[in-house]
């Protein structure tokens, strides 16, 4: 039975943004996957497409390595606060498309300061085929 899209975006939040795995994450995706993060400017700290499993596993790698120990949130001054952090699944006319619609709640110096983002799934044989993460990119370093 394949996983559903909320165990695959339990396991991609998992991955990715609690634990920084690079590997987890990357396993995630299809041989072939794509993550894109079209909003992301040329040059940007954070990749803007990654094509194929292994680009992917690199391409965060080399992030989370660049970014480890620092802030992360807005602007990199502030820290997750997971318990006011929220997400809603949007499923779609097509069972292998969902949408996620994200506020992660950051306390910023004292403020609680939340940054929203949408990231749209397609799925292939129950891995990510193509992840696109539609976020403000000057919130993050």
């Amino acid at each position: 039975m394949s996983a559903t899209p909320q165990e695959i975006f339990g396991r991609y939040l998992h991955a990715g943004a609690l634990t920084r795995d690079a590997d987890a994450l990357a396993e995630l995706f299809t041989e072939d996957g794509v993550f894109e993060a079209p909003l992301v400017p040329a040059g940007h700290v954070f990749p803007s497409r990654l094509a194929g499993r292994e680009a992917i596993r690199a391409g965060m790698a080399a992030y989370y390595q660049r970014t480890a120990g620092a802030p992360r949130g807005p602007a990199a001054g502030g820290t997750v606060d997971v318990a006011k952090s929220g997400y809603v699944l949007h499923h779609t006319a097509d069972p292998e498309v969902f949408i996620a619609e994200i506020d992660t709640v950051f306390d910023v110096a004292g403020e609680t300061v939340t940054m929203s983002l949408v990231q749209i799934f397609r799925l292939r044989d129950g891995r990510i085929a193509l992840l696109r993460d539609y976020f403000a990119p000057d919130t993050v370093s």
